[in-house]
């Protein structure tokens, strides 16, 4: 899986490694459905403080389309963890409705008359 990283700002930049460890993490049972992923941390509104670390998250998947998912939280890691906890299981749900899709069902045989 290949993980891109973007952030301008200092703090998140630093975060690079965490980041790519905590992604691999959340997503290793996805990898053969997730082929990139595009992270992005931002302060949305600079050093004025509050909740506003935002963390937006692009996977690029197979079968699934992309999937865009943002969370904004007080600080970097829970805006991370949040949106990563909700890529995960919006790509694992998509999984899981296209193989149950596929699975026939089983139904009991018919006892005749």
């Amino acid at each position: 899986m290949q993980i891109f990283f973007q952030s301008r700002h200092p703090e998140a930049t630093a975060m690079r490694d965490t980041v790519d460890r905590r992604v691999r993490f959340v997503l290793r049972r996805l990898s053969a459905q997730v082929p990139r992923a595009d992270i992005q941390l931002a302060d949305v509104n600079g050093p004025r403080g509050g909740v506003d670390k935002r963390c937006r998250i692009e996977l690029r998947t197979d079968g699934a389309g992309p999937v865009v998912v943002s969370s904004v939280a007080r600080d970097w890691l829970t805006a991370l963890d949040e949106a990563l906890a909700r890529a995960a299981r919006h790509v694992l749900r998509v999984w899981r409705r296209a193989n149950a899709a596929r699975r026939p069902s089983r139904r009991l045989p018919e006892t005749g008359p």
